[in-house]
């Protein structure tokens, strides 16, 4: 066995702001290790009320009594001395921003950063989204030294994971949050221990991106495949959500589209037409029909499609656009 006296003594500088961070954060605190200061964005207005929310780390940190720090400008003259003073030698990124390179190399062991996929594919904000959305059955995670470009320094380790074919991003989210924190956790292991073997990542004409989603992105094409439509709509379950334009005796409604089923089925119908009976709403497409399962109309709360229409009169006449 491996003495304990020829480990590296880590004093880790942690960076992250949503839930999906709390779970690598969580995993080194209770593991005994050394966190000298958490990192996390400012305290911003969110929701209807607009009031000021704290970040998911912050919460945590405050409830752990760590030292925070919330810099606007990660380039702040005063935010690099007090991130200096830390005495770090390892930093860890976990859902944060892009960090200049006076911070990612400071400390003396690197700084490596866990992203939600098996890399090089999938670079960018939403990993987790666009597998599938693209209709992936296999993702991951990996970690990562940070280098100049973005999700492209030398890898430390990957793990990978299974999609199920009916998964939505909510339910991959929650299975790749632990996977990750497992897996920040063998990392720091691996560099307390001098264990490293870095890997170089490949790269080819073939590597899908993982942009930013924007509200268009989320938009549905009705005139699309019934099984490209049916991953867009779980790629986007429950959050930003995929929507659509109901249009309904003239008129317009918004509707959010969390949960549905498919069903391939040849028809006749016109792509977006909507189909409704007492208990079911059913969009047709391309070689089958959508079946809204769990929706939220403009101004109303998230429902079921047979509680919508206790409320609802679909007219023959409607349309999905």
């Amino acid at each position: 066995m491996e003495s304990t006296s020829r480990k590296r003594s880590l004093r880790i500088v942690f960076m992250g702001t949503p839930e999906f961070a709390v779970a690598g954060l969580d995993k080194l605190v209770t593991s005994g290790y050394h966190i000298v200061g958490v990192i996390t964005a400012p305290d911003r207005p969110a929701g209807r009320g607009r009031k000021v929310q704290q970040s998911a780390v912050k919460k945590y940190a405050l409830d752990n009594e760590l030292n925070l720090l919330q810099p606007t400008n990660l380039k702040d003259p005063g935010f690099i001395a007090a991130l200096e003073d830390l005495k770090a030698n390892l930093q860890i990124v976990v859902a944060f921003r892009m960090l200049p390179k006076v911070v990612w190399q400071m400390p003396k062991y690197g700084t490596f950063n866990l992203h939600a996929s098996i890399l090089p594919q999938y670079r960018g904000a939403a990993p987790i989204n666009w597998a599938i959305i693209n209709g992936e059955t296999q993702t991951g995670a990996t970690t990562f030294f940070i280098d100049e470009k973005i999700d492209t320094g030398e890898i430390i380790m990957q793990e990978k994971l299974e999609i199920a074919a009916d998964e939505t991003a909510g339910e991959l989210h929650d299975r790749l949050m632990a996977l990750g924190a497992d897996l920040i956790l063998k990392t720091v292991v691996r560099i307390e221990k001098d264990t490293v073997e870095l890997q170089k990542q490949e790269e080819n004409q073939n590597l899908k991106t993982a942009h930013k989603i924007y509200k268009e992105t989320c938009q549905i094409n009705w005139s699309r495949p019934l099984k490209t439509i049916y991953n867009h709509i779980r790629g986007l379950s429950p959050y930003p959500t995929a929507w659509s334009i109901m249009v309904n005796d003239g008129n317009e409604i918004s509707v959010k589209i969390f949960k549905v089923g498919m069903e391939k089925e040849n028809h006749t119908y016109t792509n977006g037409k909507i189909i409704a009976d007492k208990k079911s709403i059913k969009v047709a497409v391309e070689n089958g029909f959508i079946n809204l399962l769990e929706i939220q109309l403009s101004g109303k709360r998230k429902m079921a499609a047979h509680e919508v229409l206790n409320g609802l009169s679909i007219s023959e006449e409607a349309y999905m656009r």
